[in-house]
């Protein structure tokens, strides 16, 4: 069993495609549906057995959750607050731009 690279909300953003998100979930291994799984390009589809992590995620157009394995993540260095309109309901943003989990249940 692998150890989760990073933590919920860590400020991320995808290795390839033009977002970025908050994690709020993260589950050991794939635990999507197949007809998830078939939606992802053969040629770009992670392995299962790594974390997945569930965001509340951002591009230019729109937010949304997305679910991406850990070896597309990679940390969000510029420091900008994440604009998804669950982020005020899950997290608590710190002085110092981090955020940490508010007392909720996410189930």
């Amino acid at each position: 069993m692998r150890t989760a690279k990073y933590m919920i909300g860590q400020v991320v953003r995808h290795r390839i495609y033009p977002f970025r998100g908050i994690i709020f979930d993260v589950d050991p291994t794939f635990s999507n549906t197949e007809e998830w799984w078939d939606t992802i390009p053969a040629d770009v589809r992670p392995e299962r057995d790594q974390p997945f992590y569930h965001l509340l995620a951002e591009n230019a157009d729109t937010e949304y959750i997305a679910y991406v394995s850990e070896q597309n993540l990679v940390p969000d260095d510029t420091g900008e607050p994440v604009r998804h309109p669950q982020v005020d309901e899950i997290f608590e943003q710190q002085a110092d731009g981090s955020y940490l989990p508010r007392d909720v249940d996410l189930h």
